[in-house]
């Protein structure tokens, strides 16, 4: 529960917490920021790390002098491409063992669904993810197991990255020190938040309303 706490407290007052790491941890920052957007991307277990939070706050910290804006973005980048990256693998090497043999819950044909999914769709689903809270987390995963190409992967990895990181760290380096945002700092962070889970909460609602109109 402590944890749970700590965590939504980071999440809100992200701005605040990079401070003090900076002032705490000087240069090193910079690995912890790598290690945040490694875990979030390349760690089922760290989904819920603040991904679209940080970056913005990081961005905002760079427009201050606390941080370098390119060195943040370069960090943040290759954390968010080699997170996917040992996802990826790691869906690769289990997805196999996982539909060796047809159980309840893991059918081959599943597989099979996943694998043509992924053939056609894998490149838009591995950069859309990566805007998608939670998501984006699984999306790497599920592409292992559904033995997308490897090159492929790589490809539309990069690109996530590149237009996930890029845009909201300069967002943060351009507005994040307009007095009224940095006043009201938590408000805006609560607003990424949203906006980012705005796209899942929609898809979801689509899909509950075309199942209902299918049953009819």
């Amino acid at each position: 529960m402590e944890i749970l706490r700590y965590l939504l407290d980071f999440l809100l007052h992200v701005d605040t917490h990079l401070v003090e790491l900076t002032t705490n941890y000087g240069i090193y920052i910079y690995l912890i920021l790598f290690l945040i957007l490694f875990s979030e991307t390349g760690l089922v277990v760290a989904a819920i790390l603040p991904g679209d939070s940080l970056l913005f706050a990081a961005g905002a910290l760079s427009s201050s002098g606390n941080l370098n804006l390119f060195i943040v973005m370069a960090c943040c980048i290759v954390g968010a491409i080699l997170g996917n990256t040992v996802n990826f693998y790691i869906g690769r090497w289990a997805g196999h063992r996982i539909f060796e043999e047809d159980s309840r819950y893991f059918k081959k044909e599943y597989l099979v669904r996943t694998q043509k999914f992924y053939d056609k769709h894998g490149g838009k689903a591995l950069v859309i993810g990566r805007f998608l809270p939670l998501i984006r987390t699984f999306v790497p995963l599920v592409a292992g197991i559904g033995s997308m190409h490897a090159g492929r992967f790589s490809y539309y990895n990069i690109l996530g990255a590149l237009l996930w990181i890029i845009p909201l760290c300069t967002i943060g380096y351009l507005f994040g020190n307009i007095p009224f945002v940095r006043n009201n700092f938590s408000i805006v962070i609560l607003c990424i938040i949203v906006l980012s889970a705005m796209p899942l909460f929609i898809g979801i609602l689509n899909r509950k309303a075309l199942f209902k109109k299918s049953k009819f």
